[in-house]
């Protein structure tokens, strides 16, 4: 038996997937709600900015998923509380069309933009100097699109 789980692990492996392929993340029905019940827990007085959340199709797929923006919060009183010299948190959530969402990725940035690049919507992420291996004080622009469940960095200056 051990040697039939190994040659399925081995196999998907070659096929290219992941041992993690194996184990699934559980959905969560909205992300909002979902993050927003979790500051509420967390803070004696959770307020959240009009830019707590985005509602974009972050894959292309024709999907609305969501993008929710922690520098927005606002704990008792103060703005961002894990926001730091390195941005604030955003997680990236993906919508699958049997319903509910999934954390796609997490990231410390400044902020980003979404634009369309060669016929795909892309993020330019702004991010800390050293994320592109500089010393100086501008941002990082890292331009990525997002392929299936992942986020594929396309350039970055």
């Amino acid at each position: 038996m051990k040697h039939r789980i190994f040659a399925l692990v081995a196999a998907l492996m070659l096929a290219g997937f992941p041992p993690v392929a194996l184990a699934q993340q559980d959905l969560i029905g909205d992300p909002e709600t979902f993050e927003k019940k979790h500051f509420q827990k967390q803070c004696t007085n959770a307020q959240f900015g009009d830019n707590y959340v985005s509602r974009i199709d972050i894959n292309n797929d024709g999907i609305t998923d969501a993008v929710v923006n922690e520098g927005e919060l606002i704990c008792d009183g103060v703005k961002g509380p894990d926001c730091d010299a390195d941005g604030c948190p955003y997680n990236f959530y993906l919508q699958v069309k049997e319903g509910g969402y999934f954390m796609m990725a997490t990231a410390r940035i400044y902020g980003y933009d979404f634009i369309r690049r060669y016929g795909n919507m892309v993020f330019v992420l702004k991010m800390h100097p050293r994320f592109c291996d500089r010393t100086d004080s501008e941002p990082c622009l890292m331009t990525v699109r997002v392929r299936g469940t992942r986020m594929v960095t396309l350039f970055k200056k």
